[in-house]
């Protein structure tokens, strides 16, 4: 078993697969149950998917969909997008999820989470947060729901108040990097871990193996890519690919 998860990570917009950069352009890239279908040829150990419409446009989840999503899987699955209560996250595990991403909820409604952590247990509970760097080099919380910002002592308080309702993990988001290829913000995951002492996962700007060893080696417990995992060459060629379990090993064991 490998120490630290490589995890590819699916946007969906309007039931279709897509890819952003810096949480803009939506890029239309394919059919998302037949990227599960690879991603099950390919051995990938955990996927995680993300409806990006759904909290946006203040949706219910899509749950035909996530029971699809969940019978393709061969591998435990993480959804996420317009989950806003007890009784919704409780639907979408009964429908074959493992563990649900929460975002929008966290400024919202902490003790919604922490009744999700009580009922369904810390493991089940991923909290997401995104993250943009300023001019002067400091790093705001970005809301995407509502594209409000905050400043990094709210970050820090945030962070705080996740950890004291229990949740089992954190997701830390760079929108500065999404979907550039340009290298993931080492800094950031560096102060994010040391902030916490639960798994954080990382995601953004993950170009090469090199990245993801890189990623660990700032604090990371788990790295999540998109564009790493559906690109390939210069023009970007929608390719899913995903390594083996030996260059896995190799790289983080």
């Amino acid at each position: 078993m490998l120490k630290h998860r490589v995890i590819p990570t699916l946007l969906i917009q309007n039931g279709d697969l897509i890819k952003t950069s810096k949480f803009k352009n939506a890029e239309y890239i394919g059919d998302p149950v037949n990227a599960i279908k690879i991603f099950n040829e390919k051995e990938v150990d955990e996927l995680i998917v993300l409806d990006v419409s759904k909290s946006k446009e203040k949706l219910e989840p899509d749950y035909d969909l996530i029971e699809e999503f969940a019978g393709e899987c061969f591998m435990p699955l993480t959804y996420g997008g317009g989950i806003k209560t007890l009784e919704q996250a409780g639907r979408i595990f009964r429908l074959g999820v493992e563990k649900i991403c929460i975002n929008s909820l966290c400024f919202r409604d902490v003790s919604t989470i922490k009744s999700m952590v009580k009922k369904f247990g810390s493991q089940s509970i991923v909290a997401s947060i995104d993250v943009k760097k300023t001019l002067f080099g400091r790093y705001k919380l970005y809301d995407s729901s509502s594209s409000c910002s905050y400043d990094a002592k709210f970050l820090e308080n945030h962070l705080q108040q996740l950890l004291h309702v229990g949740v089992g993990e954190i997701m830390l988001g760079s929108i500065d990097k999404d979907g550039t290829l340009s290298g993931p913000d080492l800094n950031i995951i560096k102060k994010v871990s040391e902030k916490i002492r639960i798994p954080l996962i990382s995601i953004g700007g993950v170009s090469s193996l090199e990245d993801i060893k890189n990623s660990v080696l700032a604090g990371a417990s788990a790295v999540a890519a998109g564009a790493f995992f559906v690109f390939h060459g210069k023009r970007r060629a929608v390719l899913i690919t995903y390594p083996s379990y030996q260059e896995l090993e190799a790289l983080l064991n």
